[in-house]
C-alpha cells in the first residue's frame, strides 16, 4: 500500500428542500448569511431565510459578493459579521459566496489577518461554525478547504487549509432548477475538470480520491446534457450536485493542475466565468499531458462515453478529449478564446500570469513552462 492521508471534509445533508432546515445544523443564535445579489434576487435564499426566522435565529445578510471576489469584499464581510456578533456563518450560492464565507468564518473565529493565510496550511487557527449551501453544481467549494480570492486588480491567491472546511454541506437540487443553461453547462464542465485533474494529480493522487473522482465523472458526464436541456429534471439536478460534491472531495485531497492554472488568468484579466475558462482550456491541456497521462485518460474514457470501451489505450485517451469537447459543444459553450474577447496580443500576458499558479502546476502530469502555456493559449485562440 502506498502511504497517503485523506480528509472526507464536511458532514453532508442531501435532499430536495434541505435548505429550509439549516437551523438544525447550527447552535448559534446570531448568524452571518453570505450570498450575492443575483442569488438573493432570484429568491433562492427565501426558503433558507424563512426556516432560520421560524427557528428564532437572528440573521445578518451580506449579499455584496461579486464574481471573482476581492480581498476587500472578504474584509467587508468579516466586518459585517463582527458588527453582528455572529456566532456562525452560512455560505449560500455559487463558488464566490462560498469562498468568501469560508475565509470570513475562519477570520472571525481565529482573529488572524487575511494577508497571513494565503498559501497552503497557513491558516492554523479555528474558525466559526460554517454551513455551505451550493446553488450551482460545479465548483465543489462546499466540499473543499480552498478559497480563491482576487488580490489587487487581477491576481488570484488561494487559501488552502483544513481550517477552512465547513462543518456541514447541504445539497438541495431545488435550488438549481432556475439556473440558465449556459451556467449549468459551464459549472458542470468545471466539476468534470475537478474529477479529471484529481484523478491525474501527480502529487497526492490516492485510491480514495480516485474512486470518488471516477464516480463524480460518471454522474456528471451522464447527466449534464439533461440538466442543461431540462433544468427542472430533479434526478439530473441531484446527480449533478452530488457529482460536483464528490469531485470537490476528490480534488481537496488530490489537487487540480494545469487546466485550472491556465483558466485563472482568463478570469482575472477577462472576467471569464471560471467554469467556462476551464472548458476553453481543457482539450488543449489534456493534449499537452497526453504522453504522461495516457493510461489514466484511457481509464476515464469509457466513463464519459461507453462507446470507447473497446478501443486501444491511445484511441480511448484521444476519445476522452473528443467526448469532453462534444459535451461542451452540445451544451452550447464556446470553444475558442476569441469568443470571450482574448486576442493574439494577449497571449504573452496570459502565459506570464499562468506561471503564478505554481501551487497548481506542480500537480500537473507533466511540466508546464511559460512557453508551453503560450502555445496552449494560442491553440485555444
Amino acid at each position: 500500500m502506498t502511504s497517503f492521508s485523506f480528509n472526507y471534509g464536511p458532514r453532508l445533508r442531501a435532499a430536495p428542500g434541505a435548505a429550509a432546515d439549516i437551523a438544525g445544523l447550527l447552535a448559534a443564535d446570531d448568524l452571518l448569511f453570505v450570498t450575492d445579489g443575483g442569488v438573493r434576487g432570484l429568491g433562492l435564499c427565501d426558503s433558507a431565510l424563512a426556516g432560520l426566522a421560524a427557528a428564532g435565529r437572528r440573521v445578518t445578510i451580506f449579499d455584496a459578493v461579486e464574481a471573482d471576489p476581492s480581498a476587500a469584499t472578504v474584509l467587508a464581510c468579516v466586518e459585517a459579521g463582527r458588527a453582528a456578533g455572529a456566532g456562525a456563518v452560512i455560505g449560500f450560492g455559487g463558488g464566490s459566496p462560498m469562498d468568501v464565507a469560508k475565509v470570513a468564518a475562519y477570520l472571525l473565529g481565529s482573529g488572524d489577518a487575511l494577508d497571513s493565510i494565503y498559501g497552503v496550511e497557513q491558516a492554523t487557527g479555528r474558525g466559526l461554525p460554517l454551513v455551505l449551501v451550493p446553488t450551482t453544481a460545479g465548483t465543489g467549494s462546499e466540499a473543499t478547504p480552498i478559497s480563491v480570492i482576487t488580490v489587487g486588480a487581477t491576481e488570484k491567491k488561494g487559501v488552502n487549509s483544513a481550517a477552512l472546511y465547513a462543518d456541514w454541506a447541504v445539497l438541495d437540487p431545488t435550488l438549481t432548477y432556475g439556473l440558465p443553461p449556459h451556467v449549468t453547462a459551464a459549472t458542470g464542465v468545471d466539476a468534470m475538470v475537478h474529477a479529471i485533474e484529481a484523478f491525474t494529480s501527480v502529487r497526492l493522487k490516492n485510491p480514495i480520491s480516485d474512486a470518488l473522482a471516477k464516480e463524480a465523472l460518471r454522474l456528471l458526464a451522464g447527466n449534464l446534457r439533461t440538466a442543461v436541456n431540462d433544468g427542472g429534471d430533479t434526478a439530473a439536478r441531484g446527480a449533478m450536485l452530488l457529482g460536483a460534491y464528490l469531485a470537490g472531495v476528490a480534488f481537496a485531497n488530490a489537487p487540480v493542475g494545469g487546466v485550472h492554472a491556465l483558466a485563472y488568468p482568463l478570469g482575472g484579466h477577462f472576467h471569464v466565468p471560471h467554469g467556462l475558462s476551464n472548458a476553453l482550456m481543457l482539450p488543449h491541456v489534456l493534449g499537452h499531458n497526453m504522453a504522461a497521462a495516457l493510461d489514466l485518460y484511457a481509464e476515464l474514457a469509457p466513463i464519459v462515453d461507453p462507446r470507447l470501451t473497446g478501443l486501444g489505450r491511445q484511441g480511448q485517451a484521444q476519445g476522452l478529449v473528443e467526448a469532453l469537447s462534444a459535451i461542451a459543444a452540445d451544451c452550447g459553450l464556446p470553444s475558442r478564446l476569441r469568443a470571450v474577447g482574448v486576442e493574439a496580443g494577449d497571449l504573452d500576458l496570459l502565459a506570464a500570469e499562468a506561471m503564478k499558479q505554481q501551487r497548481l502546476i506542480v500537480n500537473n502530469p507533466c511540466p508546464i513552462e511559460q512557453h508551453h502555456a503560450r502555445t496552449l493559449y494560442a491553440a485555444a485562440l
